[in-house]
Order: C-alpha cells, then structure tokens, then sequence
C-alpha cells in the first residue's frame, strides 16, 4: 500500500497535509533485507496507476526485484492514512482504503508459483489472509506441504479490525501457523488472538508445530524456540529415543531505545532475524540482529528505515551480556555509526 503519513501529531481530522511512504509487511521486510545485503524478490500485485508506479519504484529502489509484480488494470493501489501517535494508545487512528484493491485479488491462479518457490525464504503475513477469500486460498496452498517448498515463514500480524468475523481469522492464523517452519508473534497477540497467556512457554504449548518459533515481548525482549530433529542433527535424543528433539530455548533481552513511531518495528524484527537466519548465525545472534533493526525502525517516523551495516550489527551482536544491557539506541543511531567508522579508516 502507498502510506500516507501526517504532518504532525492530533487527529487525521485535524491534519493538514500528509507525506507520502510505501507500506505493507511482506514489501517492508523485502526492503530491509535487500538494503541489508540479501537477494529478495517481492510478488504483489498493485493498480495500474499512479500509486502503483510510485510502489514498484519505491520498492525497486531499496534493492528489491520487482520483476513479478503484476499490474491490475481493474482494480487500484490500495493506500492507508494514519496518525503519529503511537498504535498501543486510543488516540490512534489508521484508516485503511484497500477492500477490491489489487492486492485483495491475488489468488494462486494469478500468482506466479514458479516465482513463489524459487528462494531459499518465502515470507508470508497474517494480514494478507484477511484481505480476501482469494488471498487466504493462495496462503493456504503456500503454507501446504509439498516437495521443494522452501522454508516458510509467518508472521501472525494479527489485526482484529481486518477480519469481518474476527473469530475466524483467530482460527485461520492458528492454522497457518500451524503449517509453517519459522513463526513470529507478539506475546500481546498471541493472548488477543488465541487467550494464550502464561508467556512464550504456554504459546510454544500452543503451537508446537513450527521448527522455529519466536515470541515477541516488546520490553521484555524476545524468546525463541527452535526444535531439531534426528535426521537434521545425525544422531539420536540426549535420552536415547528416536523422534523429534526437545527445544532449544533461547532469550535475548530487548534493546533501550528512544522511540520515534513503534510503526514497522514488527517487520524489521523479522527482517533481521531472517537476515542473520540466510547468514546461518547463532540463535543469540539471530535475535539479537532482529533486535536491532527493530530499532532501526523505531528511531524513525515511517514504516521503514536502514537497517545498520552489516560489520556494525555483527559487532553490537556481539557484545557481551552485560555490554548489550547498557547499550542506548537512538535516532540516528545507524548513519552515526557509520560515520565513525569512516572517520576511524580515513588515513
């Protein structure tokens, strides 16, 4: 969707003009993982207009392949307005204008499957099923078992206001969860939407399913569980049985940030979590890393922003406990970073 931020902060009544941005979760992950370094390809479907020449350009411009993008003469862009205030507090306001948007009428007869299945990542969000019976029938056939299918990753994105009857989508996202290897969902969530609470050991209870489960605690950090099996490891159970492991947990504190707008935090989240998971980094530092592009994120008023270097992020991620505990992000945190380190090379 083309996003459409405010001026200033107070209701979208009360605002007088909007800076224009590009949003979306699948496109916002697929452009911080190109400007990470990554290979990435995004396959939507936008208008043929305007705004859709404005998205696949945007989008285009971070790195990303836009080459199986589909324009649809008959239907437009879907666009959204949103206030600056922060999306936990009832002063916020997003109005979304997306119902018979292009993007509502993908279905796997118009989406390229070839395309879909060609990297070694497909990442998936709750918020497409909820736009159309068509999009959840294309979730449902990605998230299928199948040969060669590469690994799938979900992230929940529940949002209650999408689902016309908000008790199927808590049962739809359930089971698309259920299907996929690699999940993200908010601790908050994961009690909307299912009423797990008891934290990320009773949503693992939960949703068992996926090799790799990561649990968002805003605050509180994150927590991921990620289960091995015979045939992965080479070697039986600790307690000599065959069959599946038990999990390996792992925690990794959230980062002090000075936040500017929680809008896109989620998404770079997943960006640097599935960034450091291509790299094939350690569990610590696979969460690590989505901890600093979510600040990234959070630092800025958009939905998207540059994630750190790569050599900067390995070497955050790096630090040792108590280092990483003391450690205070604010805005302009990445291009000072990388200022200094030119300033260290420079003869």
């Amino acid at each position: 969707m083309v996003t459409f931020l405010p001026s200033r902060p107070g209701r979208l009544a009360d605002v007088p003009s909007f800076d224009r941005g590009i949003g979306g979760a699948e496109s916002n992950v697929a452009c911080v993982l190109a400007a990470a370094g990554h290979r990435v390809k995004w396959i939507g479907r936008v208008g043929d207009d305007g705004f859709g020449d404005h998205l696949v350009e945007a989008i285009t411009a971070y790195g990303v392949d836009t080459s199986a993008v589909r324009r649809d003469p008959h239907r437009p862009t879907g666009i959204y307005f949103r206030t600056a205030g922060d999306r936990a507090t009832d002063a916020h306001e997003v109005l979304y204008y997306r119902a018979g948007s292009a993007a509502s009428a993908m279905s796997p007869d118009n989406t390229p499957r070839a395309e879909l299945d060609s990297g070694r990542v497909l990442h998936l969000s709750g918020i497409t099923a909820a736009l159309s019976a068509d999009c959840l029938a294309l979730l449902r056939e990605l998230t299928a078992a199948r040969p060669g299918r590469p690994l799938v990753s979900f992230d929940v994105n529940h949002r209650a206001h999408l689902w016309r009857h908000p008790e199927t989508g808590r049962t739809v996202l359930l089971e698309l969860a259920r299907r996929s290897d690699l999940v993200f969902v908010g601790e908050d969530e994961a009690e909307e939407a299912w009423g797990v609470t008891g934290g990320p050991d009773a949503i693992r209870a939960a949703l068992p399913e996926p090799r790799a489960l990561v649990v968002k605690q805003g605050a509180g950090g994150a927590t991921l569980f990620e289960r091995g099996t015979d045939d992965e490891s080479g070697g039986a159970r600790d307690d000599g049985h065959a069959g599946p492991r038990v999990d390996t947990v792992t925690r990794a504190p959230a980062l002090r940030v000075d936040v500017v707008a929680p809008v896109g935090a989620g998404d770079a989240f997943a960006a640097g979590f599935l960034s450091a998971t291509l790299r094939a980094l350690p569990a610590r530092d696979r969460l690590r890393h989505g901890h600093l592009t979510a600040a990234a994120a959070l630092t800025v008023p958009g939905d998207l922003a540059a994630p750190p270097s790569r050599d900067h992020a390995d070497r955050l991620a790096a630090l040792d406990d108590e280092a990483w505990g003391t450690l205070r992000l604010g805005p302009g945190w990445t291009e000072a970073v990388t200022r200094a380190d030119e300033e260290v090379r420079t003869p």
